[in-house]
This record gives C-alpha cells, sequence and structure tokens, in this order.
C-alpha cells in the first residue's frame, strides 16, 4: 500500500494542536510552519 499524503495540511494540524495546548508556542509555531512551507514550496515538494 502507498500512502500519498500532502505534508502541509498535517503540519498546519499539528501546528493548531500546538496552539491550543500551549499558547505561548504559538509565534515559534508560525515561524517554523513559514520556514517549512516556504522551504517546500522552492523545492517544489522534493528534497534531495
Amino acid at each position: 500500500m502507498i500512502f500519498n499524503v500532502s505534508v502541509q495540511p498535517f503540519i498546519s494540524l499539528m501546528a493548531g494542536i500546538l496552539i491550543l495546548i500551549m499558547p505561548r508556542l504559538l509565534n515559534y509555531i508560525v515561524a517554523v510552519y513559514l520556514i517549512i512551507v516556504g522551504i517546500l514550496g522552492l523545492t517544489h515538494g522534493r528534497m534531495m
């Protein structure tokens, strides 16, 4: 079985859960999310 799962929705879900649990992490979670989405966007989802 091969699963074709997009990374962005999974990251969004995890970030949302962490923000609900620990609101002080909001700045860090947003920063990490933006960095990951930016890297994925620049590499078109293909990592080396």
